[in-house]
């Protein structure tokens, strides 16, 4: 068995789209969408279309767990209250769910620990942020914020705060240690289609997964989202940057989705409307080790951020061009003793021992336009790793296919021959016509 499986590793033989956990039966892994009856009943030859948009609320978080398995009664809900504020959208990245020894990376994945992590996070969701809608306010400064730069009436049904609704997994996929989760709220997930996930390797001989990126993407209405989950190569030495940038370079160039049954949905990352990069980056700080402890026992961020590898990565803009990434007010979220609040290498080790000083490590950065970064932070609580996990809000404004009757009087007036063809609804493609329909004046 396991010359099979390292040869198709080695090989960068292809995992298929579909190969993904979800909640929902295989015969609806390549669209979910369904058009509600209210919707149906407005088809008609006296209805057009046209876009708007709907304000979403999306929550992103990774977490290296350093190969520690989560126990039965760690709280998920720690990392989650970081954000504040209930979500739409929630994705959770981990990097290192299993530790990186050779039976791990060459062998088959150990689905039992995602499993775990997926059985804490769907408590997680659906008691705790339940709990918080029904206590969540519409004048809170995060809805007032949206207010402004999006009309109320295209904030819709997403703030309907006072009704419980349940969370539901779209897609959960694992690859050696890193493990990428998304869910949302029950009412959005027939809107979500084509969900499918792409694996790149970067590890080992340049193939393996003890290294790399699991990607997944979807369409949301008319909206295509992708995140990423990566965990880069590691070191601390001048250089060891570049390896994290090859690496960043491999999974775009490599990372590849389906074109879709009408061949129009986005293949490679930077084809999506909207990218969010997170994980275990690795990037570090380029100062000297004493320096950098000093700096981070004051807690002067600015003075280390100006140092910071993946900071000045962006600014060069030659991996990382037109990408962004929030504020950095937190302290760096490596390397601590595990369960404790102690920086690796501050007291005496054993000889020989790596110190490896204090760096932002784990990051969240994002592409595209429609993207707003409300919150970035790291939580605290959870602290059986040697990283602290590092969270962010978002809103995200998606486009809407939406009919307008406000205009029907309008287009059947006498300036206009009548609309000959009928629009009819298919699961697979939005809303499709049965050939071209047209005005003519």
């Amino acid at each position: 068995m396991w010359p099979i499986l390292i040869a198709n590793k080695i090989l960068k033989k292809r995992l298929g789209s579909s190969n993904f956990v979800t909640d929902f039966p295989s015969n609806s892994a390549e669209t979910f969408l369904e058009i509600p009856s209210s919707e149906q009943s407005s088809i008609s030859p006296k209805t057009i279309f046209n876009h708007h948009k709907h304000v979403h609320k999306v929550f992103v978080g990774t977490w290296n767990v350093g190969g520690v398995a989560p126990h039965d009664d760690l709280n998920i809900v720690d990392l989650i209250d970081s954000c504040n504020t209930s979500c739409d959208i929630y994705v959770f990245g981990f990097q290192e769910i299993v530790p990186l020894k050779a039976s791990n990376v060459l062998g088959s994945e150990n689905s039992k620990i995602s499993m775990k992590w997926n059985s804490l996070i769907r408590e997680a969701l659906n008691k705790k942020i339940r709990f918080r809608d029904k206590e969540q306010h519409a004048d809170d400064h995060d809805l007032q914020e949206m207010q402004s730069q999006c009309p109320v009436e295209n904030i819709g049904k997403t703030m309907e705060s006072s009704v419980p609704q349940d969370f539901q997994c779209i897609v959960s996929k694992q690859m050696v240690g890193i493990l990428i989760s998304v869910w949302v709220r029950r009412s959005l997930r027939p809107f979500i289609r084509h969900p499918s996930v792409s694996c790149v390797g970067c590890g080992v001989m340049g193939c393996l997964g003890n290294k790399g990126a699991v990607s997944v993407r979807f369409r949301l209405h008319e909206t295509s989202f992708c995140f990423v989950c990566i965990h880069l190569a590691s070191g601390g030495r001048e250089g060891d940057e570049k390896y994290r940038n090859s690496n960043v370079a491999e999974i775009l160039s490599r990372t590849s989705f389906p074109r879709g049954p009408s061949l129009d949905l986005p293949r490679k990352i930077l084809d999506h409307d909207m990218v969010i990069f997170l994980g275990d980056l690795n990037y570090r700080i380029s100062l000297p080790e004493a320096t950098t402890r000093l700096l981070a026992e004051r807690e002067e961020w600015n003075a280390l951020l100006d140092n910071d590898q993946l900071r000045m990565e962006l600014m060069d803009g030659q991996v990382f061009h037109d990408w962004h990434e929030g504020t950095i007010k937190f302290a760096p979220t490596y390397k601590y003793y595990p369960n404790s609040d102690i920086y690796y290498g501050s007291h005496e080790g054993k000889r020989g021992e790596k110190r490896r000083p204090p760096a932002w490590c784990d990051r969240i950065i994002w592409y595209g336009n429609g993207l707003k970064q409300h919150i970035y932070t790291r939580g605290d609580q959870l602290k059986m790793s040697d990283h602290r996990p590092v969270i962010a809000m978002f809103t995200a404004e998606v486009a809407v296919l939406r009919s307008l009757k406000g205009f029907h009087s309008f287009f059947l007036s006498d300036r206009f021959e009548p609309i000959t063809n009928h629009c009819v609804v298919s699961s697979a493609d939005d809303i499709l016509c049965e050939r071209r329909s047209s005005f003519q004046m």
